[in-house]
């Protein structure tokens, strides 16, 4: 923390500056207070230099977006974000200190504390990984300790950028501060990139210093890419997931969700309860946290603005108050990237596996958006893409070599434009307003957000060393002067190249100047909401995230269309693992009542029903096509002929599907005239023409007539309960059988659990059973038979230990499966003899399975998956969703062809071959991207419709393709 300077802003919307907290390559950071009340924030401002670039204002904004809607847990809600000339955000101040500075303190820390920050950062890493974009924010600096657990304070390349500077013609130069494997081969980050820097992190944690510390500086792109780490000093518990992390293959590494169950499974904040954080981290943090609370008012520095201040260090957001020298130049030291010792520094800029050579690109081109061949004026012809400054490129294989930066080789042009070269010059392109169809794209930034209908990315060539020219409206202002924050150190085994960035610079990173996208115009009017869905790519094998980009919804009840007069582009091709493109996508609109029912009318209609109207979309299009008001609160949508059924809480409704006229009504008074103030309950099921239901009605009981001399007793309200045969067809009661009725208001809910020729397996649901039927029954669950024909009740029968609320289901051959504590069993229906049994895993319990041919596709709330042949009980497979912890088991459904399971749970969706249990894909919608609007947390589902299949999640609705 430190004085204010003169040039520094007093005031940032509605809060006050009080100090300087942090300088950093793109932004500085201030402690505010709100003019309003008491409240404390960290204000993180954009250098002006650099807002004034259209590329770096995109992407603070996106890293903001992104911060927003992954705020909660161990990120710190932002509080308001000002898009002015300012640029800047403001979010919750939370004591903390970075990494590096925690390690400085303390030392390296102990392992339980090292599982909490792993847990918590793979948590947040898990969330993002879920849409296939890696973060590319993690750093000692951008990680932060707080009393209750870690926090992320980095959302993107920006926030953990290394050094930043604004070029002249418009040219943004960025670097991040390590290089993963993959990247000195000259390939793109992606998710399991984000997890080798986990990994590194964890390594600095445990042990103090970086795994690849053994060699020349000069080689250590070499050893990142080939050497094995160092990791004796990591506790031997951890060591096994740290290396599996920094494997180099990175479909080799776990997935972040697999990390974050192994370091703990009852969460980062479970393991965290009643302190984490080393005595002296925690007396660090306290201290902070009243100098801070006590500025009473802004801090002013001299009148020059000469860098002085209060003498501390830098850190981020709650971090950084390492005792300092009492300027803000950088001492030896962190010039050099050690603390004197050797050891990584305090700065917020670099981190374990820093290299300061790493380019950040606007946003890296997936794998299936890449042209065939780069655009010319594109082309680099230098240094490897991702290596250090001293490795320049050798062979077109991409071998490196270490030739010096600033005497390069004459090289040849590449034989595979994916292994990118640069060079040192490049000039801005023209202004152009046309766009490269190549492939069919916009041209927005990867990773943010995507429009549906415009097709796949780009054929950027933006690579993890490169800096960028955009075409500028006006001249841009000179170049500023290198920001303190901006200043590069190199722990070790990195070589610090010179001061210089880009092309001027002796030793200085080499860079190639590459078009950027002009930044899209957002639409005006009430459709400017977004929704924002992550696609998730889980690879086949092993659950690996991988590839991917975002999408977004359009709100307001319609379908998404392409936004301007290109031409439709092809669809893009769907890589391994990731979902495909959804045909459409459907917002429920936020001015009506949230749906309550979604049902689908044969292959035409997705009917949703809300509390004050039902409505139809067109299951080819996605728009929606009819409303009616009748239908509120209706169930089912069921094929009656040519018309559209539902069940309303009072009447049974006949709708044309074309416009959602009603064509026929029957009110329960008037259908059933013997049975007064008839209440329907739910549906039980269906079965062709056929459906089932539940009714009761109160009816009084006069008292007997009293004895000579005796007071006559009151008369007693009795609820009488039926089960009830309908043909939706003919429009008539087939049958109606009364039943014992249920908890008070009377109406027992049932659910067919098997139809066979002769009869209805069907079970109650257990809230609606009376205190006396619990308490008859000890515990264990009944099913009864009622004729197809009569209705009679044929039988009860209870089977095992099978509990009330017991996942269950059965077939049309008489046989059940049921959820026996932790295991599935079969058994013979009508004779309740066990058949077979299934182990479960531990601590977890069975949901309703689901027949589907020979198979019985199975679900745990351990988040497993399976199937088992229905013949022997023998497990054909098993497999996780990979949704960490243990939670409600996933809901089941097929595709229509049978070849594609879909498991639905509160976290995503995720999506298996039936035959061999081959992970297809996963699927998230994240929920609201407005700061103001409600967050999303309803469970998915999916509904098999034809060749495609609709998943929802609360209001949004999207269909996607499957086999």
């Amino acid at each position: 923390m430190e004085a204010l300077r003169r040039e520094d802003p007093r005031r940032f919307g509605r809060f006050t500056v009080l100090a300087r907290f942090h300088e950093a390559a793109s932004a500085v950071q201030y402690v505010a207070r709100d003019t309003d009340g008491d409240e404390i924030a960290v204000i993180t401002a954009a250098h002006p230099g650099l807002a004034a670039v259209p590329a770096f204002r995109r992407r603070f904004q996106a890293e903001a977006r992104t911060a927003e809607r992954l705020a909660g847990g161990w990120v710190t809600p932002p509080l308001e974000t000002g898009e002015d000339e300012l640029l800047w955000t403001a979010s919750e101040y939370v004591p903390a200190l970075p990494l590096a500075e925690a390690i400085r303190i303390a030392g390296p820390l102990p392992e339980r504390a090292l599982r909490i920050l792993g847990a918590g950062i793979a948590e947040i890493l898990s969330r993002v990984h879920a849409g296939g974009s890696a973060l590319q924010g993690l750093a000692p600096g951008t990680v932060l300790l707080a009393e209750d657990g870690p926090r992320l304070t980095a959302f993107g390349p920006l926030g953990a950028a290394a050094a930043a500077e604004a070029k002249p013609g418009g040219q943004l130069s960025v670097r991040l501060g390590y290089l993963t494997p993959e990247q000195v081969a000259g390939k793109e980050a992606g998710t399991a990139s984000d997890l080798f820097v986990l990994g590194l992190l964890l390594a600095y944690a445990a042990t103090g210093t970086t795994p690849f510390t053994e060699g020349p500086p000069e080689e250590a792109a070499r050893r990142i890419a080939e050497a094995e780490p160092e990791l004796d000093a990591v506790p031997e518990e951890l060591r096994e997931l740290i290396a599996g992390c920094l494997a180099k293959d990175p479909a080799e590494r776990p997935t972040a969700g697999t990390v974050a169950a192994e370091l703990a499974l009852e969460g980062a904040a479970g393991l965290a309860r009643g302190g984490w954080l080393p005595e002296p981290l925690a007396a660090a943090v306290a201290e902070q946290e009243a100098r801070v609370r006590g500025l009473e008012g802004p801090v002013e520095g001299p009148e020059e603005a000469d860098g002085s201040g209060d003498g501390e260090g830098s850190g981020t957001n709650g971090a950084g108050d390492a005792e300092g020298s009492g300027t803000t130049a950088p001492s030896d030291a962190e010039r050099s990237g050690t603390n004197g010792s050797g050891s990584p520094q305090a700065s917020s800029t670099n981190g374990p596996g820093d290299t300061g050579n790493n380019t950040l690109p606007a946003s890296p081109a997936p794998e299936d958006a890449r042209p065939d061949a780069e655009p010319e004026d594109a082309r680099p012809t230098g240094t490897v893409a991702g290596a250090p400054a001293d490795a320049v490129a050798g062979p077109p294989t991409g071998t490196l070599t270490g030739t010096p930066a600033d005497v390069p080789a004459a090289p040849k042009p590449p034989t595979d434009p994916r292994i990118p070269l640069a060079t040192t010059t490049a000039a801005a392109p023209a202004p152009s307003n046309t766009t490269d169809t190549g492939n069919g794209d916009i041209g927005e930034d990867r990773g943010t957000t995507r429009f549906l209908n415009t097709g796949p990315n780009p054929p950027q060539t933006d690579r993890t060393t490169a800096q960028f020219a955009l075409p500028l409206p006006h001249q841009p202002p000179p170049p500023p002067a290198p920001h303190p924050g901006a200043q590069q150190s190199y722990p070790a085994p990195y070589a610090a190249p010179g001061q210089g960035h880009g092309n001027g610079g002796q030793g200085g990173s080499p860079m190639v100047a590459l078009p950027l996208p002009p930044a899209p115009a957002p639409p005006a009017g009430p459709t400017a909401k977004r929704r924002t869905l992550i696609a998730v790519a889980a690879a086949a094998v092993g659950g690996l995230v991988v590839g991917g980009g975002s999408i977004a919804a359009i709100s307001g009840g319609e379908s998404v269309a392409a936004t301007d007069d290109k031409p439709t582009p092809k669809p893009r091709r769907t890589l391994p693992g990731q979902p495909p493109e959804p045909r459409w996508a459907y917002s429920h609109p936020a001015s009506e009542s949230a749906p309550l029912t979604t049902a689908l009318w044969r292959d035409r209609l997705l009917v949703v029903t809300s509390e004050s109207q039902a409505s139809a979309v067109d299951l080819r299009t996605g728009k929606r096509v009819w409303q009616r008001a009748d239908a509120a609160k209706g169930q089912s949508a069921l094929a009656a002929g040519d018309l559209c059924f539902v069940a309303s809480p009072t009447e049974f409704l006949w709708l044309a599907p074309k416009d959602g006229a009603v064509v026929h009504r029957v009110r329960y008074a008037d259908g059933f005239t013997d049975l007064p103030d008839l209440q329907v309950g739910r549906l039980a099921g269906h079965s062709g023409p056929v459906v089932y239901f539940t009714g009761s009605r109160t009816v009084t009981v006069k008292a007997p007539k009293p004895k000579k001399g005796k007071k006559k007793a009151p008369d007693k309200q009795v609820p009488e309960a039926y089960f009830f045969a309908y043909d939706i067809v003919r429009r008539t009661e087939l049958w109606r059988t009364p039943v014992p009725a249920g908890r008070a208001p009377g109406t027992p809910l049932y659910r067919i659990v098997a139809e066979r020729a002769a009869d209805l397996l069907v079970r109650q649901d257990s809230v609606t059973l009376t205190a006396a039927e619990v308490k008859a029954a000890k515990g264990k669950g009944s099913v009864r038979s009622f004729d197809r024909t009569t209705g009679k009740l044929v039988w009860v029968k209870q089977y095992g230990t099978v509990t009330p609320d017991a996942g269950i289901a059965g077939d049309e051959g008489g046989t059940l499966y049921a959820a026996v504590g932790a295991d599935l069993q079969a058994f013979e229906a009508d004779t309740t003899k066990p058949l077979w049994r299934v182990a479960g895993t531990a601590n977890s319990l069975f949901g309703s399975p689901l027949v589907a041919g020979p198979l019985l596709h199975t679900t745990e709330r351990s988040q497993q998956v399976g199937a088992v042949d229905r013949e022997s009980g023998r497990l054909v497979w098993r497999r996780s969703t990979e949704v960490p912890g243990i939670g409600s088991a996933p809901t089941l459904a097929l595709s229509s062809s049978g070849k594609t399971l879909f498991a639905s749970d509160a976290t995503q969706v995720t999506a298996f071959s039936a035959a061999d249990g081959e992970r297809l894909w996963k699927f998230q919608d994240i929920g609201v991207a407005d700061p103001k609007g409600a967050t999303v947390s309803a469970s998915y589902r999916a509904f098999a419709v034809g060749k495609n299949v609709v998943v929802q999640r609360d209001r949004a609705f999207y269909a996607f393709p499957v086999a």
